[in-house]
């Protein structure tokens, strides 16, 4: 008797175990959606000035970078025609945002790049190693490489990024200022 008696108490310690665990892991899960519902909400909030539920669509790219996801500008406009309903208003409604922003939130897409990453991306284009680069080099590769900034971009970001007493762009400052800390 004492053998069956071992095998069963097993058996019930391994059901304990999956059970509380898997009860841990649905409660934990709940926990993480709530809170990251809360997020968005607060976000989306902040752009709804009259409390109805709806924001000028011109603004989800604002409330999605609020929330830490940084989407190209192809990506944003996927977004935007997925949350957009079947005829264009100019607004979206906060029950389709949120589950779509929940999906991109716990998928962690469209995460900023690491500080370290963007440093070492400078110091390639810093073939002289000075520390620094003019902003006529920063120009042509804004104009001439990867996803093309508009001239509106371009003045945005020097206005940010050169030093006005040496006017260039030290680089190392820039990317500490325009780096954004995780939130989750």
């Amino acid at each position: 008797m004492t053998s069956r008696h071992g095998v069963w108490r097993k058996k019930w310690f391994r059901f304990l175990a999956t059970s509380v665990s898997k009860m841990a892991d649905k409660y934990s899960a709940e926990a993480i959606i709530s809170e990251t519902h809360k997020k968005i909400s607060k976000a989306f909030d902040v752009f709804d000035p009259e409390s109805n539920k709806t924001v000028d669509v011109r603004e989800i790219g604002t409330i999605i970078r609020s929330l830490g996801c940084f989407p190209s500008e192809a990506e944003l406009h996927d977004i935007i025609a997925e949350l957009e309903d079947e005829e264009p208003t100019g607004v979206v409604r906060y029950e389709k945002f949120l589950p779509t922003m929940t999906k991109i939130l716990l998928e962690r897409k469209f995460r900023p790049i690491p500080e370290d990453m963007i440093l070492q991306a400078f110091e390639v284009l810093d073939q002289q190693k000075k520390g620094y680069l003019e902003p006529e080099e920063l120009i042509k590769f804004l104009t001439q490489e990867g996803e093309p900034f508009s001239q509106e971009e371009i003045e945005e970001m020097l206005s940010a990024a050169v030093d006005p007493d040496k006017n260039v762009i030290f680089y190392k400052d820039f990317v500490s200022m325009m780096t954004v800390h995780d939130i989750q």
